[in-house]
């Protein structure tokens, strides 16, 4: 069981830092097996920040759920948003989510962001690029639009991972209605891929296919949170929740079906069997790694830096139900140990990113959400 180590401290601060991370501003130091850590909040006043990306110059970006970007500029929170946004619908789950950075963000300062917004009387993922220039947005264009769209608040996806080939790769949830999953024609509980500027790839699994939608790259997901690009091999790899039980960590590879709702490592939530009550079927993917019970994962970053040494090539997965870190120790494309970290602060955690500096930097989802920074605490 991880240690907390406090610093000396004295009166009220001696007595907050008790307390949840999410309630106390003091830097904490946690033990975990191979690294003693200090985490520091960087900044706090989120309203369910969802996601970060990292700006040459150092200004770090992110997005709040309701629908507000904002600048952490040397250190502090910048009071306004940032104009320029196309309409968010911020609906149960659905709101402003994910962020990436075109590859050559540096010459054309073109800013990919995924939300929630209405379609066809509806509401469904959209993801868009704007031209980021003097803390606002330009030029917006909406690339994508998944289809059909539906009413329902739930299980937008979200996540967004550019390729070393320049492919965009996109996140859509089952929207809470399990069998869209399975269904080539529908968006819904899929990988998509596309080029930079939205135009569909001809070597997409299904172009040329009258039943199924070109911009389908995966199927049979229910819905993926958490994405990231492989340091070694460049694969794209993705973990997405399950129900009661079965989340996946899965390798993303062109035309897969992983399943959904037909096999599940998990149950519904009513106790009930999901699909056939199965978790294995001929033609359908078995995940790398799976969670029961549930963890919830969410934002995840393969570790490549040089600040913790004993995690290089590690996978570090954020849990907004168990509400910890989950440190995945990689064997090739296999998971040989898992650890679940800094589980004492109790915050969901809602992204996972190594930053330019090599540090880890998490996104915690609350009302008062926070960014944390991870530092070597020796």
């Amino acid at each position: 069981m991880p240690v907390i180590r406090l610093n000396p401290w004295t009166g009220i601060l001696a007595m907050l830092l008790i307390l949840p991370l999410g309630l106390a501003c003091a830097d904490t130091e946690l033990d975990t097996r191979e690294h003693v850590v200090k985490v520091v909040t960087v900044t706090d006043g989120l309203e369910h920040p969802w996601s970060m990306a990292f700006l040459p110059g150092g200004d770090v970006l992110i997005t709040e759920r309701p629908g507000r970007l904002r600048i952490l500029r040397d250190g502090q929170l910048l009071p306004e948003p940032v104009p320029g946004l196309p309409e968010v619908r911020a609906y149960r789950q659905g709101g402003l989510l994910d962020l990436a950075l075109h590859p050559d963000f540096e010459d054309n300062r073109l800013l990919y962001f995924s939300y929630a917004g209405n379609h066809a009387d509806g509401i469904t993922t959209h993801v868009a690029r704007g031209r980021f220039e003097d803390d606002a947005l330009h030029d917006v264009q909406v690339l994508f639009v998944a289809e059909p769209a539906s009413d329902n608040g739930r299980h937008f996806g979200s996540r967004l991972v550019f390729d070393n080939e320049g492919y965009l790769y996109i996140t859509v949830g089952d929207r809470g209605d399990m069998p869209r999953a399975q269904n080539l024609d529908d968006h819904a509980g899929s990988t998509i891929r596309l080029h930079d500027d939205g135009r569909v790839p001809e070597d997409n699994p299904f172009v040329g296919r009258s039943d199924a939608r070109p911009e389908i790259y995966t199927y049979g997901n229910r819905n993926a949170q958490g994405m990231a690009l492989h340091p070694v091999t460049g694969e794209v790899w993705q973990n997405e929740h399950g129900p009661r039980g079965g989340d996946e960590l899965n390798r993303i590879r062109a035309g897969v079906n992983y399943g959904w709702p037909v096999i599940s490592h998990g149950i519904d939530y009513s106790g009930r069997d999901i699909g056939e009550g199965i978790s294995e079927q001929e033609g359908m993917e078995q995940p790398v790694h799976h969670w029961t019970p549930s963890i919830a994962p969410s934002g995840m970053a393969f570790y490549t830096g040089d600040v913790f040494p004993a995690w290089r090539g590690n996978l570090f997965v954020g849990a907004l139900a168990h509400t910890h870190v989950t440190r995945l120790v990689m064997d090739g494309n296999r998971v040989v140990d898992e650890e679940p970290m800094l589980r004492e602060m109790s915050q969901r955690i809602r992204d996972v990113r190594q930053g330019p500096d090599g540090h880890l930097y998490l996104l915690t989802d609350h009302n008062n959400g926070r960014l944390l920074r991870l530092e070597p605490a020796d």
